[in-house]
């Protein structure tokens, strides 16, 4: 018999009873080390016995363990992988766990799920809404979903095309003049949605699509004049546009089109006085109802654990960025 796993209240804890013994390996991992993993995490005691889980400690902690393997279970019931990753992210969400488990974004080679409270709203935000901004620092998702919700609507025939642009701004650095056509010039600042497309799409399916023009890939400065209709279009580092160019990308927006708007206002590399297109943005649409808004922090990091620490520290010093900047010529 499968199904949820069953509950029981003990004086020393909680015992959950899971009915698929086949699972139970997957569940509790290689030498039990999923289940390790949620004692150092947690705080609490796991044991087993057969089918069954005891868990021990602090009521508020048993109560969150047993969501969190319970999320697990349901995961492996559905055919879906439980790893080292998958445990710290079901740690992470906590109570949200099963809710991340109801949004899947399905592309051709993968299935794609929030992996944080807020990724779970941004995600559930691209599939409903036409216009959304996700804000905040590298790592937290922003055009990896974006670009997840696109392909998934291109697959399902929802939209016709999809349109990836970067504004063409050097992170601080000076290129000087690259070689070859107008695509080999801009194709390194737009490399990050490339990487985002292949990883959802087998590479012939990326190389014949930008060739019939399914998916376009193009700087921000070719968007002037155009209408941008059943399309999903997604601006990716958009606090290096300035106000003229952002209300000239919003303005594009055609019939049954989508737009994503991501940027990070810590990494801004427009010239000192220039005002961010997407901070004026954010000031004049935030009470627009119809526009959705998610902001990320580093909570939200799903790179190396390390990188969650790497921008918490430079967020607790931001006057670096001011003078490193008062230094750029």
């Amino acid at each position: 018999m499968t199904g949820q796993p069953r509950e029981q209240g003990v004086k020393s804890g909680l015992v959950v009873d899971f009915d698929d013994n086949t699972l139970l390996s997957a569940l509790f991992g290689d030498h039990d080390q999923n289940l390790v993993r949620l004692e150092q995490q947690l705080g609490v005691s796991l044991t087993t016995r057969g089918n069954r889980v005891l868990i021990g400690g602090e009521e508020d902690l048993c109560i969150r363990a047993r969501g969190i393997l319970n999320g697990l279970y349901q995961r492996l019931e559905q055919g879906l992988p439980v790893s080292k990753r998958e445990v710290d992210d079901a740690i992470r969400l906590g109570d949200s766990s099963s809710a991340a488990g109801s949004v899947v974004i399905q592309t051709r080679k993968r299935a794609i799920q929030p992996r944080s409270p807020n990724q779970i709203h941004y995600a559930r935000f691209l599939m409903d809404r036409e216009l959304v901004f996700g804000i905040g620092p590298a790592g937290t998702g922003k055009t990896y979903l974006a670009v997840a919700a696109a392909v998934s609507m291109l697959l399902a025939r929802q939209v016709d095309r999809i349109v990836l642009s970067r504004p063409a701004v050097e992170a601080g650095e000076r290129l000087g003049f690259l070689p070859g056509d107008m695509r080999d010039k801009v194709d390194p600042y737009l490399r990050p949605l490339y990487d985002a497309l292949y990883d959802m799409l087998p590479a012939e399916q990326v190389a014949k699509k930008l060739e019939t023009g399914e998916i376009e890939v193009a700087p921000l400065a070719f968007m002037r004049g155009r209408t941008l209709a059943n399309a999903f279009v997604i601006l990716d580092e958009a606090q290096n546009t300035t106000p003229v160019q952002m209300k000239m990308l919003l303005t594009r927006l055609g019939e049954n089109s989508r737009m994503a708007i991501t940027g990070d206002l810590s990494q801004v590399d427009l010239p000192r006085g220039m005002k961010s297109g997407l901070r004026e943005a954010i000031e004049v649409l935030k009470d627009i109802d119809e526009i959705a808004f998610t902001w990320f922090d580093a909570r939200d990091v799903v790179r190396h654990p390390l990188v969650t620490r790497i921008v918490r520290a430079y967020a607790r010093q931001p006057e670096l960025f001011e003078a490193d900047r008062d230094q750029t010529p």
